[in-house]
């Protein structure tokens, strides 16, 4: 027997979820195959569990300042790590319990399983057909764990494992100096973990201007010790793991990977699609439509690795639907936005700088001199704006604190296609962080005149 819908999503995360929604507008007749567990990569390994961490850690680090400037009387507070994981792991069930309970509530919508494809329009799942109209390809992506560390894997933690920790041991590297690399690593650090941090670059968390990089590392500086530059070996120390370059060696209990993710999709036989693969097995996606050829096979999420984070996630499985179902719904893009939660935070809004037209001019502005960052004692940080030589507001690159906040509002600026002029006509409180944007924006008024 061969079941027949109109649209087949594989993969319940973030997109296919989001997918699933939209095509509800138009169709009752889909069906989301996905082989567990439920819940999504944002909610149960991923963005959530993250940011407990994350929170937990700045609370244990804001009492030792504390406690170090004599606001705290007593001796030094100690740090309960697996009261802390146990806290992590409660929080992480809660967020991940609800996209588990709406994926299971649908019925025989949702099928369990691993499907392959035996035709761009023929799947099979457990042994039996389906034949869908349109399919869209949502599985995600996992961490990568490189081969040559085969010989310590049982030492080895990614952002899957880190959280179902019981306990975790005093000394750690991290290998990776990306968003994930750098939020857990600078949190195990506020926890008391002695971490050693690796990358392979000489840059942090993507940013692109000098200054900008400086800023962060010496922020991160007293939490970890940052080696750039430094491609790693890993050897069995007995009691512990190796890790080698090119400037020494140093002895640590357990080894977080963030070196990056990789597809989903063994097992789909990519290959039936009649389309070619590249290296990593996949297809290839027309950016703005997300599908694949003239085959009725789209792609959502960051399966594909075009825009790698949760909020476009759900727009693309949005995208994806709309395009499959030729709704005829506009589906435009937002203005890219990037945040990485260390503390200072890192935000990365609108067009790139290495990507800004001629006659485009940059303005900063260093939170060293701004009144509010001071009273928090958080003066570290810069912002950096961009505009066109109009005056319209292209770009932005921010350490700061509350970066997350002040770059949602340069995404929505830019969005609007707001100017520096009508910037500085919007209010600005006293005394707040968004000051510091007003002092970017002035300084951008004085070189477009």
């Amino acid at each position: 027997m061969t079941r027949r819908v109109d649209l087949v999503i594989i993969g319940a995360g973030t997109a296919g979820l989001s997918a699933l929604k939209e095509a509800g507008r138009h169709t009752g007749n889909t069906l989301i195959i996905d082989p567990g567990p439920l819940g999504t990569t944002c909610a149960r390994v991923g963005c959530m569990p993250s940011k407990a961490l994350i929170h937990a850690a700045r609370d244990v680090a804001a009492a030792r300042e504390a406690w170090a400037r004599g606001h705290l009387a007593g001796d030094p507070p100690k740090v309960d790590i697996p009261a802390v994981l146990a806290h992590v792991r409660a929080l992480r069930d809660r967020f991940a319990s609800v996209p588990a309970r709406s994926t299971e509530k649908l019925g025989d919508r949702y099928m369990a399983g691993h499907p392959r494809f035996l035709d761009a329009e023929t799947l099979e799942v457990n042994g039996q057909r389906i034949r869908a109209g349109r399919i869209i390809i949502a599985t995600g992506t996992r961490p990568v764990i490189p081969a040559t560390w085969d010989a310590v894997a049982d030492r080895i933690l990614t952002s899957d494992t880190l959280f179902e920790q019981m306990t975790l041991p005093p000394r750690m590297a991290v290998v990776g100096l990306g968003p994930i690399g750098l939020e857990l690593g600078q949190a195990l650090g506020m926890l008391g973990i002695d971490i050693q941090a690796f990358g392979q670059g000489d840059r942090l968390a993507g940013l692109q201007r000098d200054d900008s990089n400086v800023a962060l590392r010496s922020a991160l500086d007293p939490y970890m010790a940052i080696h750039t530059n430094a491609a790693v070996e890993l050897q069995d120390a007995g009691d512990g793991v190796r890790v080698g370059w090119a400037d020494g060696a140093v002895v640590v209990d357990r080894v977080l990977a963030a070196v990056g993710r990789r597809p989903n999709v063994e097992g789909l036989a990519l290959e039936a699609l009649g389309v070619p693969l590249d290296q990593r097995g996949l297809p290839s996606v027309d950016a703005d439509t997300l599908r694949v050829g003239d085959t009725p096979v789209y792609f959502a999420g960051d399966v594909h690795g075009l825009r790698p984070l949760m909020h476009e996630a759900a727009d693309e499985g949005v995208i994806a639907a709309r395009q499959a179902l030729d709704s005829g719904r506009d589906s435009d893009r937002r203005t890219p936005l990037a945040i990485v939660f260390t503390e200072p935070g890192v935000t990365r809004v609108g067009m790139a700088f290495d990507d800004l037209p001629p006659g485009a001019v940059s303005a900063s502005f260093r939170l060293s001199e701004q009144g509010r960052a001071v009273l928090m004692n958080r003066p570290d940080g810069v912002l950096h704006v961009d505009a066109d030589a109009r005056g319209r507001l292209l770009g932005a690159e921010f350490v700061a604190p509350e970066a997350e906040h002040l770059g949602h509002e340069l995404a929505w600026l830019i969005q609007q296609g707001v100017t520096v002029d009508e910037a500085l006509q919007l209010p600005f409180y006293h005394p707040v962080l968004e000051e510091g944007l007003r002092s970017v924006f002035q300084a951008l008024r004085r070189q477009l005149r």
